[in-house]
């Protein structure tokens, strides 16, 4: 059969939106030519005999990953026509797609998979979550109003402090966006009056001298019964006391609301810091997990910032499966800048250094697994003698992703 991929025109626009409602459901809008293709967003298609039989949407953005702003690209709505499942459609489509992205500059890129294994054999691995978590109203009845917090609702002028907060917030972990790009930017009018996105931003200010120190946004579902919930989208805070500040403003819900639910990510494992105030720990999580994969080696851990130390280390990637990602390098830390430089050794051949599978250094870069883990998982090979200081390297922030895209 006659194999074509190539970006989606807006003359199959609506066959590609029939595709992703056929595989994920929910309404299929019908998309015009003034909006396809989505800000952003470059959809991918593959047409066998001149029929669209797959299709992808890679999305661009920013992400924080140790201290910098990283470029990526945020794959999404990858399906493929029931008909032509297990027709090896899925990698070239992918290919095709993830090489555009690094040709204009992305040099890492994420996913929600469905199924994960699928994902695993371009590359990818699971680094993180993006998790629900429902707290009764009535687990927060013991938290008290802090003293040296007040609260007050946000307004317009406000947005550039509740930016700085999350700019400082997002800078010290490993995945959240930037969002200083559209659509995911903190806009004044998708925050504040009549037409913002949520029923009200709380702000938690210092008492002396008003200094902004967290937000949450939060919108009120209809009824007054104890049965309905609290939709929490952002509950940043950059100290204790405003994390309880902003508690305390969705626990005064709890007479006429039954819980809040929180988007959130890495429910207790150091992500979500602001419900480390929290007088009890009952709630309920549901999660999605989160991937990563490198496009470019070099320049994803060439742009981090890591602890303030001098160091070099080498080491290479060895993955059939990911054969654009394969070599040796050698990693220079110098006073927290990092510079990867390609080394003599050939690629997949190095035995006298760390090695890793494509899998096993997207999880060593997000922080998610130690080298041990990695050597445990079949992810990491070669000598052991880098492995405290590659680990001192790499982990320490924690992985927090959100579900923007």
């Amino acid at each position: 059969m006659d194999l074509d991929i190539r970006r989606i025109p807006f003359d199959d626009a609506a066959a590609s939106q029939r595709l992703q409602h056929e595989a994920f459901g929910g309404a299929a809008s019908a998309p015009t030519a003034d909006g396809w293709p989505p800000a952003g967003s470059r959809p991918w298609g593959a047409w066998l005999d001149g029929e669209l039989a797959a299709r992808a949407t890679v999305r661009s953005f920013t992400s924080w990953f140790h201290g910098a702003r990283v470029p990526t690209a945020g794959l999404g709505g990858v399906t493929v026509a029931a008909e032509h499942r297990g027709a090896g459609l899925l990698r070239p489509l992918m290919d095709a797609g993830l090489a555009d992205a690094r040709d204009r500059g992305a040099t890492v890129s994420t996913l929600y998979p469905s199924p994960a294994g699928i994902y695993r054999g371009l590359g990818y691995e699971i680094v993180g979550s993006y998790d629900e978590v429902t707290i009764p109203l009535s687990a927060l009845a013991t938290l008290r109003r802090p003293s040296d917090v007040r609260t007050r609702r946000a307004r317009a002028a406000d947005v550039p402090a509740v930016r700085a907060v999350y700019e400082r917030w997002a800078a010290a972990q490993n995945g959240p966006l930037t969002r200083s790009e559209a659509p995911f930017a903190l806009e004044a009018d998708e925050m504040v009056g009549p037409d913002a996105d949520d029923t009200g931003v709380s702000l938690a200010v210092d008492a002396s001298d008003g200094t902004v120190l967290g937000f949450v946004s939060w919108t009120r579902a209809t009824g007054h019964d104890r049965t309905t919930d609290l939709e929490v989208d952002d509950l940043v805070a950059l100290t204790p006391d405003a994390a309880r500040a902003l508690w305390f403003v969705l626990g005064s819900f709890a007479t006429v609301v039954g819980a809040a639910r929180v988007s959130t990510s890495g429910a207790w494992s150091g992500a979500d810091v602001s419900r480390l105030v929290l007088p009890d720990h009952v709630a309920t999580t549901t999660s999605r997990p989160y991937m990563l994969r490198l496009l470019d080696v070099p320049g994803a851990l060439g742009s981090a910032r890591l602890a303030p130390l001098t160091a070099q280390v080498p080491f290479a990637v060895r993955d059939p499966r990911t054969p654009d990602l394969e070599g040796s390098w050698l990693l220079r830390v110098r006073d927290g800048a990092v510079e990867v430089v390609a080394d003599a050794a050939p690629a997949g051949t190095a035995t006298d250094r760390p090695t890793f599978t494509a899998g096993g250094l997207a999880q060593s870069y997000a922080g998610s697994q130690s080298c041990a883990n990695l050597r445990l998982a079949g992810h990491l090979h070669g000598p052991p003698e880098h492995d405290a200081l590659w680990d001192a390297l790499w982990t320490g922030r924690p992985v927090h992703v959100r579900d923007y895209f």
